[in-house]
């Protein structure tokens, strides 16, 4: 069996290989893009919305106006810039509203860390509770809500009970457990034995 090509075939197949060749030069700015892309693996997302539900029933609601998803070796979620969340009982009725400045959710865990001017208002009763820091553990039912850092709670009468060494609570605020010392500033700044 013989093949035989013609001039003009050789001549065709090498200069679309050569035009292939040169078509295939890439930007290297558009590739470094690229690259950092992939190694940032980030998703961002704004005006946030999220219903948590239990049974149909919703449980709590959080907004955000920027969410960042990471896929990392342990991927999380991470909300830079502040979030805002409100609670609601089996009636659903609302119980509670918290602002913090920031929050980061594993995706391994249900635990929400919060932090930075982290602010709780219970509607039902009235009181305000102000942290440093907060962490938001739905596994934990009864005391969703720790910290071991101090905390300051303002009463509608307008006292202040510190708590030096943190506290845990339910998710409506009703039931607060003190971990350490606590003591009573009345609105004029005066400590008061309690």
């Amino acid at each position: 069996m013989k093949i035989m090509l013609s001039y003009k075939k050789i001549n065709a197949a090498f200069l679309f290989g050569c035009f292939f060749l040169c078509s295939c030069e890439n930007d290297p700015n558009v590739v470094n893009s690229l690259t950092r892309k992939k190694e940032e693996n980030k998703e961002v997302a704004t005006d946030v919305k999220i219903n948590y539900t239990i049974g149909g029933k919703t449980k709590a609601i959080l907004t955000a106006p920027v969410m960042i998803h990471v896929e990392d070796t342990s991927a999380y979620y991470e909300f830079p810039k502040t979030l805002y969340a409100e609670f609601y009982n089996l009636q659903s009725v609302k119980e509670t509203k918290l602002t913090a400045l920031y929050g980061k959710y594993k995706d391994a865990s249900s635990i929400v860390y919060l932090r930075d001017s982290v602010k709780i208002i219970n509607l039902l009763k009235g009181d305000t509770i102000y942290c440093e820091d907060l962490y938001w553990d739905r596994s934990h039912v009864g005391l969703e809500f720790h910290t071991n850092k101090k905390v300051r709670i303002r009463q509608p009468s307008g006292q202040y009970l510190n708590l030096a060494g943190g506290m845990e609570a339910d998710q409506s605020m009703k039931n607060v457990h003190m971990l350490q010392g606590v003591g009573v500033i009345n609105n004029r700044g005066d400590l008061v034995p309690h």
